[in-house]
């Protein structure tokens, strides 16, 4: 990791823009297609909810030719009452009907709670056993500068402390591998799961749980402290939010530019991936491929940005020569590629183009996860774009997969479905004329 370069020192290779102009993709690679299916489609007591609807759904992906869906298996609902008591009857439900129709399966082991938007009535916490753990040790989960506890996700600072009724927190995540991986053997053996994801921060994502404001890190205040940094006597107050943009000067003004802090967070999370990779490396050996989920922290891409929530002081470099050690891939996730109003601030394509050419420069494969609903032709052009650059730079690279997400009554609809079938067409190289489509009853 020591040669490991900065990700500005890629920045000449890359193109300012993304051009999203009709293209043929005939001929270009196949890249396939997964759906993410709702959190909502294994209830909190491990059920398969409305199995009926869910086979009437899944058809109609497989009749608009995708590869196969994107499962998260919750830590929450499996192990949710009992240590290593472990419940998985939706799952194996869900994974025969998958089977049945062909659809091959990425699996997303989630160790963070899922909390929906407005609109969507579905929660699933941490492990009902980690919450009464909680309440007597609240430095089991990250806190704010009030002391304000974080639940999504348990902090990386007892990934070796045996908290956890006598285990570790890394102890408790690789058993749960080991439990998935003996119950779910023969889908593995028959090629019907093709990818395990490993989930490692908040949203399943690698990074620190809050992304909306500043955030206090106690274990990296000790480290300060044994270093003989007196600075550190607490978190700083200035650490900015990603509400606007921010600075390294306006980051650790008081800090000395903040240089600990980002080099100690940035260490302190590839730490907690190096860790966990390796675990999950030791569980599922050749079963598949491992992947991690990373998503892009727009404001880092100026050249005097800071990090901010993310935790990746010296860009994503060291997460890259890491991913390479392990052969995992590394799953990007994108968001605001059409949020022309936040583009003289946030450069979220400048950004994507550089991860890419980090990435690829050092042989680690990408995927690619929408963030933000996609149903119409710019926003499915922009994808391809992303996922088959044109670029002379990127011939024959592309994405080794895009995760679609995801699975709703919107994309159902019949406009939206064509313009997704088309969208899926081209992501498989093949050719799209209109009188390919398949016709859909209204």
């Amino acid at each position: 990791m020591s040669g490991a370069r900065s990700l500005f020192e890629y920045r000449t290779h890359v193109p300012d823009y993304i051009d999203t102009d009709e293209r043929d993709f005939s001929d270009t690679p196949h890249v396939p297609v997964y759906v993410v299916l709702p959190p909502g489609v294994i209830n909190i007591e491990c059920e398969l909810v409305d199995d009926e609807r869910l086979l009437s759904q899944l058809k109609t992906l497989k009749s608009v030719n995708v590869d196969g869906v994107s499962v998260d298996i919750w830590w929450g609902i499996v192990e949710a009452n009992k240590p290593q008591k472990y419940k998985w009857r939706g799952y194996k439900k869900l994974f025969r009907m998958l089977l049945a129709l062909d659809l091959k399966i990425q699996v997303f082991m989630s160790f963070h709670e899922f909390r929906g938007d407005d609109d969507e009535d579905v929660e699933i916490p941490l492990p009902k056993w980690i919450k009464e753990i909680g309440k007597e040790n609240r430095d089991i989960y990250f806190r704010d500068i009030h002391g304000k506890q974080n639940l999504e996700c348990l902090t990386w600072g007892i990934d070796d402390q045996p908290v956890l009724r006598g285990r570790t927190a890394l102890q408790v995540y690789t058993d749960f591998m080991r439990s998935f991986r003996s119950k779910f053997d023969k889908f593995f053996q028959s090629g019907g799961i093709t990818d395990i994801q490993i989930g490692l921060g908040a949203f399943g994502e690698l990074r620190y749980p809050a992304n909306h404001g500043r955030s206090e890190y106690p274990s990296g205040i000790q480290a300060a402290k044994e270093n003989g940094d007196l600075s550190w006597s607490k978190p700083p107050d200035n650490a900015g939010s990603c509400s606007r943009e921010i600075t390294r000067d306006d980051f650790g003004s008081k800090y000395g530019g903040g240089g600990f802090l980002e080099k100690w967070c940035s260490k302190y999370l590839i730490d907690h991936a190096n860790k966990l990779l390796s675990m999950a490396q030791s569980v599922f050996e050749e079963a598949g491929y491992l992947s991690v989920k990373v998503s892009g922290m727009h404001w880092w891409v100026k050249p005097n940005s800071s990090p901010a929530d993310a935790g990746f002081g010296d860009g994503y470099a060291p997460l890259i020569s890491m991913l390479r050690e392990y052969h995992a891939s590394l799953n990007f996730t994108f968001g605001e590629l059409r949020t022309l109003a936040l583009q003289e601030i946030f450069h979220p394509e400048m950004l994507v183009s550089e991860i890419l050419n980090a990435a690829w420069d050092d042989c680690v494969e990408v995927a690619g996860e929408n963030t933000l609903p996609c149903y119409d032709r710019e926003g499915y052009n922009k994808i391809l774009e992303l996922a088959k650059p044109r670029n002379l730079r990127f011939k024959h690279r592309s994405f080794t997969a895009l995760t679609y997400n995801r699975l709703n009554e919107a994309l159902l609809e019949q406009h939206n479905l064509k313009e997704f079938q088309l969208f899926v067409k081209r992501m498989h190289g093949e050719e799209a004329a209109m009188e390919n489509w398949i016709e859909f009853d209204s």
